[in-house]
């Protein structure tokens, strides 16, 4: 048999650079709960998709969600029926309009259950209640919870305990420790705006302008403005032929 593959290998056709999708292609439709049904079980999208249906990938112990050919989650798959799986994610943008609601939701309940809310949320949340009320500070914490999606869970957990030893509770603020979390850890190195272009500096009585001094560091100047153009010393055109022009008059005329 070895032989035998040996002679046939080469013969074969290359394998497909598209990766086989092994799993069972469904379309369910996302409720008015941000669900959808799979199996009898349910999990919980984006709140952008409900009304409309979605691609999912049904596999073995996963269960994929796709908009158009972009993985939008993944869920583990739940065994039995009458299940769910909710993401705390998914629901932000409702409970921005409905903060009385986040704390007795089940994306909260999973939150906590997979380590995922902190001790640290916790406390915010408390002094955002103490400092501003509680629906405008469920809705400062729902504000730290969106920089998650763009930012490293532990730069936003570093961020609002340098905000809570401030004795702050602005999600800004949370927002601007977080990134200098992430550049203290080593992450994508701040903007850095070029200074103005150098002046020029001319020594009395001579026509050439001076070198200026070298400095330690490399300064990136932008381009200097172009010098002005010398004017147009050509004669102004003669109006006079122009007259003579007009006075000829055509034949005919009155």
């Amino acid at each position: 048999m070895g032989f035998d593959f040996d002679y046939e290998a080469p013969l074969l056709a290359p394998l497909p650079f598209e990766d086989f999708d092994i799993g069972l292609t469904l379309t369910p439709k996302v409720d008015k709960t941000s669900r959808i049904t799979v199996r009898q079980n349910k999990y919980s999208v984006p709140a952008r998709f409900i009304g409309t249906n979605v691609c999912v990938s049904l596999r073995a112990d996963e269960v994929w969600v796709f908009e158009r050919n972009e993985l939008v989650v993944r869920h583990p798959r739940l065994a039995g029926r009458y299940g769910f799986r909710d993401l705390l994610d998914h629901y932000l943008e409702i409970l921005r309009h409905k903060p009385g609601a986040l704390e007795h939701s089940t994306g909260l309940a999973a939150a906590r259950e997979s380590g995922q809310f902190t001790d640290t949320h916790d406390a915010f949340w408390a002094a955002a209640i103490a400092s501003r009320g509680r629906s405008e500070g469920t809705r400062a914490l729902i504000e730290v919870l969106l920089l998650h999606r763009r930012l490293p869970d532990e730069a936003v957990v570093a961020g609002m305990k340098a905000v809570l030893e401030a004795g702050s509770v602005s999600p800004d603020l949370v927002a601007i420790e977080a990134r200098k979390a992430v550049a203290a850890a080593g992450g994508p190195p701040p903007v850095v705006i070029a200074p103005q272009a150098a002046a020029v500096i001319t020594e009395p009585g001579t026509a050439e302008p001076a070198e200026p001094e070298p400095e330690s560091a490399q300064v990136i100047s932008l381009p200097q403005r172009r010098p002005a153009l010398p004017p147009d010393s050509r004669p102004e055109p003669s109006l006079a032929a122009y007259g003579q022009l007009l006075s000829i008059q055509p034949k005919g005329s009155v």
